[in-house]
C-alpha cells in the first residue's frame, strides 16, 4: 500500500505531464522566496506556541520538525504559503488572544475585589478566590494530560540501596538527631526528603505463591533475611520455620506435634474453652500480636476464622513484618516504646505477646497502659515469656521483683489473672468501668481527663492515665454479637459512631455491587480463589494472586465487608486517612483491621507487600486540602507498596481521574479509564504495575 501523503503541506504541488516546465520552475522559484519571507515570522510565531502547546489539537510532532520529512516533503506546518497555513495561524492567534482575555479579566477581577469596602471583603474576596484557584488548578492538570511525557519525564528506577527501604524508620539518623529511650527504633516522619523514583525487586524475586499455599512456603529470595537469621529464630513461632533450598516452609517439621497448634490450644483451655474453634463464643474475633515472630500463631487462627494483626519493629533484615505480610498475613510496623499506637481505644479482643522482646515492667508501666487503652473490656492479655515462669524465680530473684511489678500494676488496671501455666500467663480486662472509681485512693493510674482520652490518637505520646472507660464503645466483648453477626451493624450499634441505617444499608448495596463490577473486569487469573484445572501447572508470568489489599480511604468498611460476602479470599487493611472523617472504630468494632495513616507520608510497610491498593474519593479528599503533598508523592508510594503485577483500583471525579492517568505513565503502570455510569461524573481508574527486573551485577 502506498503511504499517503501529509496533509497541510505548504510550498509544494504534484504536478501532471501536461504542464511547461518552464512555469513549474518559476513557480517554485516564486515559493522559495515566500518562504524565506515568512521564515523569521515562523520561528517567532514557534516560540509562543510551545508553552500553550495544550492548547493545540496536534499534540504529536514528527521527529523531523520544522525540516524535511522522510518521503521528501516539507512538513512545516506553519509555513504560509497555502490558506490552510494562514487558517492555522488565525485560529492559533484567537486562541493565544483568549488566554490574554482570561489572564487580563482574573488580574482586574483581583484587584477589584480587594478594593471593595471592608465589610463585605473577605467574604467575597474568599468565594472569588476559590473559584480562582479552581480556574488554575483545571488549567494547569489540562496542560499536564495535554503535554504527556514531553512536559514530565518518567521516574527513574531507584538504587539497590532502596529494595528494602522504608522511610521514617533510620534508627541511625534518630540517634544522630538524639532520640534516645526506645525513641530511636520509633517511628520519624518528615526529616528526609521524598524520593521520587520506583523501588525495583530484588534480582531474583518472584510473584508469590498462591494463597493457601503462600501462607506455608515463601520464595527465600522474595525478603531480606540471611540463612543464620533463620536457624538462630528464637521465639516459639519463629521456630516453626525450615530453609529449603529457594524457599522458606512454614509447615510443621513433625506429623504429630504442632508447636502452635498445641499452644493455641492451651491458651483456650487457660480462658476456659474446649480448644480454639472456640475463641470466636468467647467473643474473641481480632487479635493484636505483638512481636509476631513470622505469623506463624495467626497463621493457624486464621483457619478458625480469628484476625491477627502482626506488629513490630522496623527491622533492617530478618523482619518479622516482611515474612509475615509475604505469607498473606496481617501485619504492619509498630512499636511500644513513645509513642501510641495509630489504633483508637477499645479496639481488639486480644493482645498477645509470646516472648516479644517488650520489657512490660519498665517506664513505670506505661506501655502495660498502652495495652488497656487498646483492648476491649472483657478483653484478653496474653503474655509468654521466662519471666513469667514460677520455677525460674527461684533461680533468678531480679526476674521475680519484675514479674512482682507487672502483676501489682495489671490488678491497679483492673485486671484479672484468669491462669498461669509454665511460661504462660492470662488476663482479662474488667467489663465494668466503675472498677476503676472503687479503687483505693492513691492506687493505680489515674483516669486520662477528655483532653488526653483521645478516641484516635495518631502517634501521639504515650499517656500515663487509663484511657477509654468514657467511650460510647464501652461494649463488653461478651456482650457483643459473635463473629461473623457483628460485622453487620443494627440501628443502635449504628447511633454510636452517628451514622443512619439508610446511610449505612446504601452503602453496603453500592459495595455488592462495585465489587461483583471490579471482579468482572479483571482477569479472573490474578485471583487466590481461582480454581487450577487437575494436571494442569502453575500459569507464568503475567498472572498474580490477591490476597494482601489495602484500602486507602475506608470510610465505613463496606470494600472489606464486600469482599468477604463475596467469599474471596483476602484480607483487607482499612486505613482511615486523617484528614478525613474518623470511622476506624467503626471499621474495628465491625471485626475488621485497619489504622489511621496521613497519606503524605510513607505507610509503615515494607516495599511489595500487597496485592490490590484501592483508592475511593481520596483524590478528591485530598485536593480539599491544598498544599499537604502533591498526587504524585501519593502515587510513587502506592508503587513502593505495590508487588509486582499488582493492582490499583482508583473511583473518583473525572476531573481528577484523568490527571491522575496522566501521572501513571511516569510511573511505567499500565492504565485504563472506565466510564461507571452514562450520567456520572465519576471514573474508574484500573492500573497494573509491570515486573520489572533489576539486572545482575
Amino acid at each position: 500500500m502506498s503511504r499517503p501523503l501529509l496533509r497541510g503541506v505548504s510550498g509544494m504541488r504534484i504536478s501532471g505531464n501536461g504542464h511547461d516546465p518552464w512555469d513549474l520552475e518559476m513557480k517554485e522559484r516564486n515559493e522559495k522566496e515566500d518562504l524565506e519571507k515568512d521564515h523569521s515570522t515562523d520561528q517567532s510565531y514557534l516560540a509562543l506556541r510551545f508553552p500553550f502547546r495544550f492548547l493545540s489539537h496536534d499534540n504529536n510532532t514528527s521527529p523531523s520538525k520544522y525540516g524535511i520529512s522522510e518521503n521528501g516533503f516539507t512538513s512545516d506546518i506553519f509555513s504560509s504559503g497555502t490558506p490552510r497555513s494562514r487558517q492555522n495561524f488565525t485560529m492559533l492567534f484567537l486562541k493565544f488572544s483568549l488566554i490574554a482575555i482570561v489572564f487580563l479579566a482574573l488580574t482586574g477581577s483581583f484587584w477589584w475585589t480587594i478594593s471593595i469596602s471592608t465589610s463585605s471583603r473577605g467574604h467575597i474576596y474568599h468565594g472569588y478566590r476559590r473559584l480562582q484557584e479552581q480556574l488554575v488548578s483545571d488549567l494547569w492538570d489540562i496542560g499536564e494530560i495535554s503535554l504527556g511525557s514531553s512536559r514530565s519525564k518518567d521516574l527513574e528506577f531507584c538504587s539497590e540501596d532502596f529494595e528494602n527501604y522504608v522511610p521514617c524508620f533510620n534508627e541511625s539518623r534518630n540517634l544522630a538527631l538524639g532520640y534516645s529511650n526506645g525513641d530511636e527504633v520509633d517511628r520519624h516522619c518528615g526529616q528526609e526528603l521524598k524520593q521520587h523514583c520506583l523501588v525495583l525487586p530484588p534480582v531474583k524475586y518472584r510473584i508469590p505463591l498462591r494463597w493457601p499455599t503462600g501462607r506455608d512456603v515463601i520464595w527465600v529470595s522474595n525478603v531480606k533475611i540471611t540463612a543464620q537469621e533463620v536457624l538462630s529464630s528464637g521465639s516459639l513461632t519463629k521456630r516453626m520455620m525450615m530453609l529449603e533450598e529457594e524457599q522458606i516452609s512454614f509447615r510443621s517439621a513433625s506429623l504429630i506435634f504442632d508447636g502452635v497448634e498445641d499452644y493455641s490450644h492451651q491458651i483456650a483451655e487457660m480462658i476456659g474453652l474446649r480448644n480454639e474453634s472456640n475463641f470466636i463464643l468467647a467473643g474473641v474475633r481480632t487479635i493484636l500480636d505483638i512481636g509476631c515472630g513470622y505469623g506463624s500463631f495467626g497463621a493457624h487462627l486464621f483457619s478458625k476464622e480469628l484476625l491477627t494483626m502482626c506488629i513490630a519493629n522496623y527491622e533492617a533484615s530478618g523482619s518479622q513484618v516482611q515474612l509475615t505480610l509475604e505469607r498473606g498475613l496481617p501485619a504492619m510496623i509498630g512499636s511500644f516504646a513513645s509513642k501510641q499506637l495509630p489504633y483508637p481505644s477499645l479496639s481488639f479482643d486480644m493482645l498477645h505477646c509470646a516472648r516479644c522482646g517488650v520489657d512490660w515492667d519498665q517506664k513505670d508501666g506505661i506501655l502495660l497502659l498502652e495495652v488497656d487503652r487498646v483492648l476491649k473490656p472483657g478483653g484478653y492479655f496474653v503474655w509468654t515469656s521466662p519471666l513469667t515462669n514460677p520455677q525460674a524465680f527461684l533461680r533468678n530473684k531480679e526476674n521475680q521483683k519484675r514479674w512482682n511489678f507487672v502483676r501489682d500494676f495489671v490488678e491497679n488496671l483492673c485486671w484479672e489473672l484468669v491462669s498461669q501455666q509454665d511460661e504462660t500467663v492470662v488476663w482479662k480486662k474488667t467489663s465494668k468501668a466503675s472498677c476503676y472509681s472503687s479503687r483505693k485512693p492513691g492506687s493505680g493510674p489515674s483516669i486520662c481527663s477528655k483532653g488526653n482520652d483521645v478516641e484516635s490518637p495518631y502517634y501521639r505520646p504515650l499517656q500515663p492515665c487509663i484511657g477509654g472507660t468514657r467511650n460510647r464503645r464501652w461494649i463488653p466483648i461478651e456482650e457483643r454479637r459473635n463473629w461473623p453477626s457483628r460485622a453487620n451493624l443494627n440501628k443502635n450499634e449504628l447511633a454510636v459512631y452517628g451514622v443512619h441505617p439508610e446511610e449505612f444499608a446504601e452503602d453496603t448495596e453500592n459495595w455488592k455491587t462495585a465489587v461483583g463490577n471490579f471482579w468482572s473486569l479483571l482477569s479472573p487469573l490474578i485471583f487466590s480463589d481461582h480454581p487450577k484445572r487437575p494436571g494442569d501447572e502453575d500459569p507464568s508470568p503475567p498472572y498474580n494472586m490477591v490476597r494482601n489489599v489495602l484500602d486507602m480511604n475506608a470510610h465505613f468498611g463496606g470494600f472489606n465487608s464486600a469482599l468477604l460476602e463475596k467469599g474471596k479470599s483476602v484480607w483487607v487493611m482499612n486505613v482511615v486517612p486523617t484528614i478525613g472523617t474518623n470511622y476506624l472504630p467503626m471499621i474495628l468494632d465491625r471485626g475488621f483491621v485497619g489504622v489511621l495513616h496521613d497519606w503524605c507520608e510513607a505507610f509503615p510497610t515494607y516495599p511489595r507487600t500487597y496485592d490490590l491498593v484501592h483508592a475511593e474519593g481520596l483524590l478528591s479528599l485530598e485536593s480539599g486540602h491544598r498544599h499537604r503533598c502533591s498526587t504524585l508523592d501519593i502515587f510513587t508510594e502506592i508503587d513502593r507498596i505495590l508487588r509486582p503485577e499488582g493492582w490499583v483500583i482508583i473511583r473518583d471525579t473525572a476531573r481528577l481521574i484523568e490527571s491522575a492517568r496522566a501521572l501513571t505513565t511516569r510511573l511505567k503502570w499500565d492504565a485504563r479509564v472506565i466510564e461507571i455510569e452514562s450520567n456520572s461524573d465519576e471514573r474508574l481508574l484500573i492500573c497494573q504495575k509491570p515486573f520489572f527486573k533489576r539486572q545482575a551485577s
